[in-house]
């Protein structure tokens, strides 16, 4: 798409290289010229003259030049529309996903949006260690019930904690006590968008050596304690040969440690390392390519594995032996590389965040912005009503319609339009498009949703009265693919050698075909 994008734009600008004279009529002053009997609004105009650049409208003969070329673009443009191209199901297909295209972009907030993205990038910045213990909610919806237990277990572990118990030692006790209901883990490398939303946002902001205050999600309530704060390192690509264990045996262990420490010896003696991962590495997936790994960051390997790969430092330094779980690796350093900059994790970031429970950062911005623009008051009284019922039934659940149906208090106004508790419910039954499995977390996920729906579609039905430029671009996309498809047919399909003495044919028959009409009293008075 972008790149016929780029290909019509050039169209635009070679169509406009060959004059036509049109005599002077008494048209409106609204009108600058009239093509194949088609009114050109001089708003049309004078938009895509500043927007390309076409025409300085101080110098009347620079005006006039414009004009020449600017009807020979529309010329061909109704030439196009005479064979019907624009009847085409192409045609309409690609005008139409550019227009949805154009409409995305004013249904945004593009610097609210690189400002979530940059937090998360920030983020990145650190890496996270830490240790937690879980004390898990039921599976499946959740209601207010079922969070008391977790959640009282939770601050009883949070005020051990505090006084100064090892999370070490009490995560396993309680893991070892309550095998279905609490987990321990140790989490060697956090980075951002690889926990829940809350749960990263809560210890982000966690300094080191301090435990977390419990905090929900939709497994459980965590208690977390960060140990580090590291820089993100960036990434590093290593070779590496692998002597894999045969089995968990001791003599398994025993003959892979022998046999990789007859290859290491190999190495340091000067051994070709690619030539001997080929010959006696156990990983099939690099010994192909002499051991060579793709680049890797934090937390993409095995700890052990990663650790050793990132401690080496100059380019052809080889490890001593490591072990991890599948075997002893002998890792050689290729280069480091240091971590990518925001612009190139960008388009990462915003596939991510734009999407799941991210995306209510990422379009803050604009949301907010659409609550003002579209006049959004918020009844709180009205929607503690719907949540207290979240305590007895799942929102997504029609027991919970049966009840909230009934409710008729005003929720919210939208453009001073009132909107009843039962709408929402309604909306929250039909449409539960949330992940969230506690009931509060779900009704508030589908409360921000629901906003954002209302007042788009608003904005949507306004953009012709805020944008005046909408139309004009949409306009200019239009022509633009009929005037490459008419130029191919026409022009560039043909050998280059004939391509000019074609154009210069076309345009005579254009002007035989077509009466064009010129205001020139509206172009006198575009000068400045």
């Amino acid at each position: 798409m972008e790149g016929k994008m780029r290909r019509r734009n050039i169209v635009l600008l070679l169509c406009l290289c060959f004059s036509l004279a049109g005599k002077a009529k008494n048209l409106p002053d609204s009108v600058i010229m009239t093509v194949a009997g088609k009114e050109i609004p001089l708003s049309e105009f004078i938009f895509i003259a500043q927007k390309n650049g076409e025409a300085d409208f101080s110098n009347m003969k620079s005006i006039e030049k414009y004009v020449d070329l600017f009807t020979n673009f529309k010329l061909k443009v109704a030439d196009a529309e005479a064979k019907g191209i624009d009847k085409t199901r192409t045609f309409a297909s690609e005008l139409s996903l550019y227009q949805s295209q154009l409409i995305a972009g004013y249904l945004s907030d593009k610097e609210g949006e690189e400002k979530a993205m940059r937090l998360i990038y920030d983020r990145g910045n650190e890496v996270l260690e830490l240790s937690y213990i879980l004390f898990q909610m039921p599976p499946g919806q959740t209601l207010l019930n079922d969070t008391i237990a977790p959640y009282i277990s939770a601050m009883d572990a949070y005020d051990r904690l505090n006084k100064g118990e090892d999370i070490d030692l009490l995560g396993k006790q309680l893991a070892a006590e309550n095998p279905q209901t609490v987990l321990y883990d140790d989490v060697p490398v956090l980075l951002p968008l690889t926990a829940s939303k809350v749960l990263e946002n809560a210890l982000y902001d966690l300094p080191v050596g301090k435990v977390s205050a419990p905090v929900r999600t939709s497994r459980g309530y965590y208690v977390a304690k960060i140990h580090s704060r590291e820089p993100n390192p960036g990434k590093v690509r290593v070779a590496h040969i692998l002597i894999a264990f045969r089995d968990t045996t001791e003599q398994a262990k025993a003959e892979a440690l022998m046999k990789a420490q007859d290859v290491y010896a190999k190495v340091q003696a000067g051994g070709d390392f690619s030539e001997l991962a080929k010959a006696d590495s156990d990983d099939p997936g690099s010994k192909v390519n002499g051991g060579e790994v793709k680049a890797f960051g934090p937390g993409e390997m095995v700890l052990p594995f990663e650790k050793a790969s990132f401690a080496l430092q100059t380019p052809g330094e080889v490890s001593p032996l490591v072990e991890s779980r599948f075997g002893y690796h002998i890792i050689k350093l290729i280069e480091k590389q240091p971590r990518a900059s925001f612009e190139q994790e960008k388009r990462g970031l915003m596939e991510v965040m734009s999407k799941g429970e991210h995306n209510f950062e990422f379009y803050k911005a604009f949301d907010d912005r659409m609550r003002t623009a579209h006049k959004f008051v918020f009844y709180p009284e009205a929607y503690r009503e719907l949540l207290e019922l979240t305590a007895e039934h799942f929102p997504a659940d029609h027991k919970y319609y049966e009840k909230a149906k009934e409710m008729h208090k005003t929720l919210f106004t939208l453009e001073d339009e009132k909107f009843a508790q039962g709408e929402f419910a309604y909306f929250m039954v039909s449409q539960p498009f949330s992940t969230k499995t506690y009931g509060p977390d779900f009704m508030r996920e589908i409360f921000d949703l629901f906003i954002r729906e209302l007042t788009t579609n608003v904005e949507r039905t306004k953009i012709d009265e805020k944008y005046p430029e909408y139309k004009y671009l949409l306009q200019e996309y239009r022509d633009g693919i009929l005037l490459f498809e008419i130029s191919n047919e026409k022009v560039w399909s043909k050998p280059a050698e004939e391509q000019a003495a074609l154009e210069t044919e076309w345009i005579k028959e254009l002007k035989r075909k077509y009466p064009v009409e010129i205001n020139t009293k509206a172009l006198k008075r575009l000068k400045k």
